[in-house]
């Protein structure tokens, strides 16, 4: 705010094309105006350094300290070419930034400093970029290259013109991080632009994850709950554009559980399970044990594993390796081990959980039985119905003999799983069986060998024996087949021991359960 005399309004207005349009529709000679600026760049300090520049006949000391505020004030005044064509600050403080690339580090973080306070003009100016760019080249070559792979005499040479810079990047030149500290102190949406910048200039992803997981954990610092959110979508929004594969599942459910307790957007939200979903294999049963809601009467939150198991099977479509798929079944397996003795845990949940992944993720099912025994075991009250719908998770065939016997005579369980059980039980012996008469017909001998016969008649051509040696070396192979053989029939044997037992058992239970169930009819149906 300012109330010029005639003399100075004259003087100003000659370098400013704002005030001069102003101060000319003015009429009459005694009046006075009063001009007040809310917007302009730097305030009071922003109008002293563009007087002192007007009565000084067009020139000022400018610094690297001072020309971004300079800049801005000259954009905002129109104090241009068209004002005054030698003379004008928009031409001076452009002339000073063309030396940006020569300045010194700390002289960068101050310029970039000043453009979070004149975002607009800044940005439509180009100015900011151009600090942006900057910075980030001098970034790049130290968290790229390797102490054991590039010298202390290119790094002198690089930054030649700047021998402070020089010599603090020297000293840290092993970190592939020094630079984290420095940018702590920029606001989110600074950030944002310059992680933009740095995936534009092909930094490594991994660097600029650890940066930002960084980041947030330093800002928050005596932060607002509101300056958290920003803090975090900005951080999320940033992770989420980069590669995934190059950030820590570890640290994304550390921001996940801050990001909990915080309002952050939807978006922010749905963008950090599909990160995690996607990682979900590197997880931790540690990791998932997430507390419910408030709201939700449940101890642990099965509603986020099961978005996390979702994001997993869509992130990796049909190219999900076996293995992870295995990694993740087994994860899942504690998780339901840990959430099943939940007296609040709903049957519908703990069924979406065992049959969220297919079944070709598990080799045995013994860990789901385990869980839901304890389940049944705990909600005692569910009814027949709501039994069996649990009980669909359950692969039968992949499960153990011992897992089948226990179940036989598991009274928490339907009838009906027992016998199938059973019948996948009978079906693996079947199956064995047949395995077992294949090698059995692999290791009788070729038709038309008798021993007898091969010991008193020489073949009529050498040839022929030689083929036929080659075909079954009877010395080795004959007794590998036999010594499988035996194996086999040990096995069956076996397994015929147990399953008759099992009949036997089941035999007394069904006698026992067809007496007091209301529902027998249904049995022979079930066991044809």
């Amino acid at each position: 705010m300012f109330s010029p005399f005639s003399q100075k309004k004259k003087i100003i207005s000659s370098f400013s094309g704002r005030l001069n349009r102003l101060f000319g529709k003015s009429t009459g000679k005694s009046r006075k105006i009063k001009v007040v600026f809310h917007d302009l760049p730097g305030g009071v300090e922003g109008f002293e350094l563009m007087a002192r520049f007007c009565y000084n006949n067009g020139r000022t000391e400018i610094a690297s300290s001072n020309v971004i505020l300079l800049n801005s004030v000259a954009h905002f005044m129109e104090m241009n070419k068209d004002v005054s064509c030698t003379d004008n600050l928009l031409e001076q403080t452009e002339k000073f930034l063309e030396g940006i690339p020569y300045w010194t580090w700390s002289e960068l973080l101050g310029a970039l400093k000043q453009c979070q306070e004149f975002v607009p003009i800044v940005n439509s100016s180009g100015l900011l970029q151009k600090c942006l760019d900057s910075l980030v080249a001098r970034m790049a070559p130290a968290s790229d290259a390797s102490p054991s792979t590039s010298s202390t005499d290119s790094t002198a040479l690089r930054f030649s013109c700047d021998t402070r810079s020089t010599e603090s990047t020297k000293n840290s030149y092993s970190r592939a991080t020094w630079w984290f500290e420095d940018l702590v102190v920029f606001h989110p949406s600074l950030i944002e632009k310059v992680i933009k910048a740095m995936t534009a200039q092909k930094f490594n992803h991994a660097t600029i994850s650890k940066f930002l997981f960084y980041y947030q954990k330093s800002r928050f610092s005596g932060a607002t709950p509101d300056e958290k959110c920003k803090i975090i979508e900005t951080v999320v929004e940033m992770l989420f554009s980069l590669d995934w594969s190059s950030v820590s599942c570890k640290s994304l459910f550390g921001i996940l559980r801050v990001a909990l307790s915080l309002n952050v957007s939807k978006i922010c939200r749905n963008r950090l399970e599909g990160m995690i979903g996607s990682h979900l294999d590197q997880a931790t049963l540690d990791n998932l044990l997430v507390p419910s809601p408030p709201s939700v009467a449940y101890l642990y939150d099965v509603n986020l594993v099961l978005r996390f198991l979702k994001s997993f099977l869509q992130t990796g479509g049909c190219w999900v390796s076996s293995t992870r798929l295995k990694k993740v079944a087994s994860l899942v397996d504690l998780y339901i081990a840990e959430v099943a003795p939940d007296s609040c845990l709903k049957p519908s949940k703990f069924a979406a959980l065992a049959l969220a992944l297919p079944d070709s993720a598990r080799d045995s099912h013994d860990g789901i039985y385990r869980a839901m025994d304890m389940y049944l075991e705990v909600h005692a009250g569910l009814s027949e119905e709501e039994r069996m719908k649990i009980c669909c998770a359950l692969n039968y065939e992949k499960l153990s003999s011992e897992a089948c016997k226990h179940l036989a005579q598991n009274k928490k369980f339907p009838s009906r799983t027992a016998v199938q059980a059973l019948i996948a039980q009978q079906s693996k012996l079947k199956s064995i069986l047949q395995d077992m008469n294949h090698f059995k017909s692999l290791g009788d001998p070729p038709y038309g060998y008798n021993e007898k016969g091969s010991k008193g008649k020489k073949y009529e051509d050498d040839d022929q024996v030689v083929l036929y040696a080659r075909k079954l070396d009877l010395s080795t192979e004959n007794e590998k087949l036999k010594a499988h053989l035996q194996g086999m029939q040990w096995r069956v044997m076996k397994l015929e021991k147990v399953c008759r037992k099992m009949q036997t058992q089941m035999a007394k239970i069904m006698k026992s359960r067809l007496s007091s169930s209301s529902n027998a009819r249904s049995l022979p149906r079930l066991c044809s």
